[in-house]
């Protein structure tokens, strides 16, 4: 796993500055208050960060496949227009037309997330198991397409390893997933719905902008946890003590190609979702702020009352806990589905 992942993730758990070489709390109003060796450590830990953040090489194993919860399934593998091969778990339900079309967050796979076994612990102590996701969704009725984002479990990489936390070219691999439904004959006519947690919400947002006739016979939409990075991006700096310099780390994701933070939200896409959203998250989230997810569910202005959902998860602080709500609690999400997919 990058070392910077796990770097990024001890500070947001911890809150304190635990940067190599950085003994104290650096903080100020202005650089050029500074000294240039302490203006230079500075951009050089930043620097670091926004590598971090814009660069994933394959992080996690696959630890869990369908046929561990019974389910028989097929390895598929697909392209994105930009040539990067995608691989993918299709679970068929037997005498379903109903399709459910799932990613994951960054870092993970389709599995999930081994934060039971170090190194991946230092991240997150918790280990998400997607499957039970999908197993509740084959119980239920419904046919599973998931599959793993560039860069991540056994899918090829993107240049460079470039990834913009579901804001930059993820959006062609959830394209790539319905031109794969589209492709076969026993699941193009399916009726289709998307279960995308965290970035892959975000990169799912994003393609919804980018590409809506892709969208318009998507039955309904959820999406767990989604994320803003200037806010995560902010936390991160004030547990690194470098909370004043935002604009530094814009500069440097830029600099290697990426966005600034404040273009990676879902705030700037929400306005064009069009299909029937239920979003949940963690309240207590030390990694967020629940202004930002009400933000977000705010901005899906398209949607009435009726076809827009928030559920706060409570009694835990813990990120990762949410990615795990609808396979131990999948009542609520197969409610949704079945609200709009019957």
């Amino acid at each position: 796993m990058k070392k910077g992942l796990l770097i990024m993730g001890l500070v947001l758990i911890v809150g304190s500055s635990i940067i190599s070489g950085q003994s104290d709390n650096i903080k100020s109003n202005s650089m050029k208050n500074l000294s240039e060796e302490k203006q230079q450590e500075i951009r050089t830990n930043i620097a670091g960060l926004a590598n971090a953040l814009l660069t994933v090489d394959h992080p996690t194993p696959i630890l869990e496949t369908p046929q561990d919860y019974g389910m028989d399934y097929d390895d598929v593998k697909f392209k994105a227009e930009d040539g990067v091969e995608l691989a993918a778990w299709f679970i068929p339900a037997e005498g379903s037309d109903k399709l459910i079309i799932c990613n994951h967050p960054s870092t993970f796979n389709r599995y999930g997330f081994p934060g039971h076994k170090a190194p991946w612990s230092n991240f997150q102590d918790v280990e998400v198991k997607q499957v039970k996701i999908y197993k509740a969704l084959h119980d239920a009725g419904y046919n599973v397409l998931a599959y793993d984002f560039r860069n991540h479990g056994e899918s090829e990489s993107s240049k460079d390893n470039r990834w913009g936390q579901g804001f930059g070219d993820e959006y062609k691999d959830v394209l790539a997933a319905f031109d794969y439904v589209k492709s076969q004959d026993d699941l193009k006519n399916m009726a289709i719905g998307l279960y995308n947690p965290c970035a892959g919400g975000n990169a799912c947002i994003s393609a919804m902008t980018k590409a809506p006739e892709y969208f318009e016979d998507v039955l309904a939409f959820v999406s767990p946890q989604p994320a803003s990075m200037h806010v995560m991006s902010q936390i991160t700096l004030e547990g690194m003590g470098l909370g004043d310099h935002l604009d530094i780390l814009d500069e440097e994701q830029v600099k290697l190609g990426g966005l600034k933070s404040n273009e990676m939200t879902p705030h700037n896409f929400a306005k064009n979702v069009k299909v029937p959203t239920f979003l949940l998250q963690v309240k207590g989230d030390v990694w967020t702020k629940p202004s930002d997810v009400q933000e977000t569910f705010d901005s899906l202005v398209s949607l009435s009352d009726e076809d827009k959902k928030l559920f706060w998860i409570e009694g835990t602080t813990k990120r990762f806990v949410g990615y795990n709500y609808c396979g131990e609690h999948p009542g609520q999400m197969i409610e949704w589905f079945d609200k709009y997919m019957k």
